[in-house]
């Protein structure tokens, strides 16, 4: 609170009711300047090794469709290999055009991140949105 001192005879001290701002300027830019600092530092690559799951397996239909990735970029629909161009031609055969159906996609650990997201894609366009993936199953830890 600050006090306005009145000329004259009179020796009472009025109430000065203005904020003072500088202080909240000095603290935002002080603030600025941190969050410019801390800001590049949150974005950081972080090179990750996922673990397997230990979560229990979904009971699987009867007749599920297995897409597989080798580790040389082949493709096998269940046991039969499959070119990447005729994949929606050959998904639909093997489903009998039932776009709902839920394809299992399991690939090799040596496949590119690229490559396996091109699959995907191939799987999308497609028009077959129901991806299940397939991984190791390993015992819980206690």
């Amino acid at each position: 609170m600050g006090l306005h001192l009145k000329e004259g005879a009179d020796d009472d001290l009025a109430e000065n009711h203005e904020i003072n701002v500088t202080p909240f300027i000095d603290v935002m830019l002080v603030l600025l300047i941190i969050f410019m600092v801390a800001a590049p530092l949150a974005t950081v690559d972080i090179k990750v090794d996922l673990p397997a799951s230990t979560a229990k397996p979904a009971p699987r239909p009867e007749k599920p469709v297995f897409l597989s990735v080798k580790a040389d970029q082949r493709l096998f629909l269940g046991e039969d290999e499959v070119k990447a161009e005729t994949l929606g031609a050959t998904l639909d055969a093997k489903t009998k055009g039932k776009k709902d159906t839920t394809i299992f996609f399991q690939a090799d650990k040596g496949v590119d991140y690229g490559d396996l997201m091109g699959v995907m894609d191939a799987l999308r366009a497609a028009g077959y949105l129901k991806v299940g993936l397939v991984g190791l199953e390993t015992a819980a830890k206690k």
